[in-house]
């Protein structure tokens, strides 16, 4: 039996994690095996490769703010696993997560073919949103859309296409239209489709699929979304005609998100659900969303952001210079070794003062020496820390305070930078 939540992960990471062996007949064999639970809910399902988290913190605040139970599904984890399946912005507790994985784990090994790390997480969310009575899930791809395991769901009430770009090239394809079919794998029958503003590449394949699939489907336009105002704590802006809107999440892109979810919100209600302005508003001012262009100190001023991939480095720099002109940046950069790190170097490049190169904490690391060889050819000041934590102390250490610095290249690395930033201002 299942009594701990050691036992738990135990059970969760029983089998080692089979890469990225994408693929529906596991995810569809364990879902059959407990009761096909999903058939029963409601879903808005996201895919994309930039944005898909934000959306979804946002969608699910609206909704939760609208009157209906929401679930919220993401990845990956910053802090503790049960941030990735909430209700109503509540995490699974670690008693409910103990219980959920003592009712899968007879179904998950009796099966031949094991299901992957992932699959039992998704399984298991899936297991905990019915059991909660959510009246609406908010679903967020792992990885692609097609062979996906959330993918086991059946037609959604909309599907969502956030900002594509290249990113998991080894498993989705080398080219942006490869990508964008295998996101547009989350498209079904009939389905309502609402799309970020996508390259006119991306967007044909997307149209084509739609199609093929008699889906509806709209893209929010790149002039569509008016900004008013920004500053360190947040952004107002208009769109669709609604005015003096507030995020307190950073970025012209994050407006481009938040656009997406105003779509959604139309869509929905013309399926029946009411979303009124107010519960629109407060659910957008309310969203958080720990990681993407965060503010986490201000004298110096810190900046902690997940971008990963080229698209989403160029939409911080975008940021960066906008927040901060004519000012050089201090980079903390750390970065997996199966990301296009050189590119994403290039994007920083013209904006460094100087960088700090650290190691994440994940099998799949770019030594910070690695960087720093790769760095040879440019005269700029770089420098390696053993650790994340020293990272973080020597950029304090030797930054002012009208500095700024940026810690930026995985989302492997918030975590860790988050909880010692927390330490250092409890501290300060």
């Amino acid at each position: 039996m299942i009594r701990t939540m050691e036992e738990a992960m135990a059970f969760i990471y029983k089998t080692s994690w089979k890469g990225s062996q994408l693929g529906l007949s596991r995810m569809t064999e364990l879902m059959a095996r407990v009761g096909n639970v999903q058939k029963d809910m409601k879903f808005v399902h996201i895919a994309g490769t930039n944005g898909k988290g934000s959306t979804a913190a946002m969608l699910a605040a609206v909704l939760t703010e609208a009157g209906y139970r929401t679930g919220l599904y993401t990845s990956p984890v910053i802090h503790t696993f049960g941030e990735r399946m909430q209700v109503d912005g509540v995490a699974v507790t670690d008693a409910e997560l103990v219980a959920l994985a003592e009712q899968m784990r007879p179904h998950a090994d009796a099966m031949s073919d094991s299901p992957t790390e992932f699959e039992r997480i998704t399984a298991l969310a899936l297991l905990f949103f019915h059991e909660k009575n959510c009246d609406i899930v908010v679903l967020e791809v792992g990885m692609g859309g097609r062979l996906d395991a959330t993918n086991v769901i059946d037609a959604p009430e909309i599907a969502v296409i956030t900002a594509i770009g290249l990113d998991h090239m080894a498993e989705l394809g080398n080219t942006v239209e490869k990508i964008a079919g295998e996101k547009a794998g989350i498209i079904k029958k009939n389905t309502t489709v609402i799309c970020h503003p996508q390259e006119a590449s991306v967007e044909r394949v997307l149209r084509a699929k739609c199609a093929e699939e008699n889906a509806a489907i709209a893209f929010v336009a790149r002039g569509g979304v008016k900004p008013l105002s920004r500053s360190l704590d947040g952004q107002t802006f208009g769109y669709g005609g609604i005015k003096g809107l507030t995020l307190p999440l950073l970025g012209a892109e994050q407006l481009y998100n938040a656009a997406v979810a105003i779509e959604v919100r139309t869509a929905l209600e013309k399926k029946g659900w009411s979303i009124p302005e107010d519960a629109l508003r407060r659910g957008l001012a309310g969203t958080r969303w720990p990681g993407r262009f965060e503010i986490m100190r201000r004298a110096p001023v810190f900046v902690v952001d997940g971008s990963h991939n080229p698209q989403g480095i160029q939409s911080a720099a975008d940021n960066l210079r906008g927040l901060f002109p004519n000012r050089q940046i201090v980079f903390l950069f750390g970065v997996l070794a199966d990301k296009e790190y050189a590119k994403m170097l290039e994007l920083l490049i013209p904006l460094a003062g100087r960088f700090i190169f650290i190691t994440p904490e994940e099998p799949r690391a770019l030594p910070a020496e690695a960087l720093m060889a790769h760095m040879k050819n440019h005269a700029i000041d770089a420098t390696p820390c053993q650790s994340i934590a020293v990272g973080v102390r020597h950029a304090l250490e030797t930054t002012p305070p009208d500095g700024v610095i940026c810690a930026i290249g995985s989302l492997s690395t918030v975590g860790k930078l988050r909880e010692c930033l927390s330490e250092i201002n409890g501290i300060e």
